[in-house]
């Protein structure tokens, strides 16, 4: 495994995407950034990482997305064997009482509301990057 595992952020909102890239890019993050800008490219990755290519870290996993929305995804990866314990955070605007807690009962390991400024979404950032990308052990 790279000593830096890259981070997979599954955003459709390409406003949402360049506010995260920045975040992370101000944090100075060694973590590669891997972009799938709706579920449908989030779940082609599923056969890269069962072929081998290095599973990221961490997901950050939007809910409201076009094709195939975000609870999808996270069903489809929490009941795949080889895939289950990649951590997946949600990173989206909803505060759902619903969509909480199916993300939860789905296996989502965080649920986190996205700060509409971009201070705030600096410290989102840096939680992120300090408990998933430094503290957290990964599965080997």
């Amino acid at each position: 495994m790279p000593s830096h595992p890259p981070i997979l952020l599954v955003e459709d909102n390409p406003l949402d995407v360049d506010l995260t890239l920045r975040a992370f890019k101000r944090r100075n993050l060694v973590n590669p950034v891997h972009v799938a800008r709706d579920g449908e490219e989030a779940l082609a990755w599923i056969p890269l990482w069962e072929a081998g290519e290095t599973q990221p870290a961490v997901i950050l996993l939007d809910l409201n997305m076009p094709r195939i929305d975000g609870l999808s995804v996270l069903r489809s990866l929490k009941t795949r064997d080889g895939l289950r314990r990649i951590p997946i955070v949600i990173l989206t605007t909803s505060k759902e009482d619903r969509d909480i807690n199916t993300a939860y009962d789905l296996g989502a390991n965080s649920y986190i509301v996205k700060p509409v400024d971009f201070d705030n979404f600096m410290q989102v950032a840096q939680q992120i990057e300090l408990y998933w990308c430094i503290t957290n052990e990964l599965p080997r």
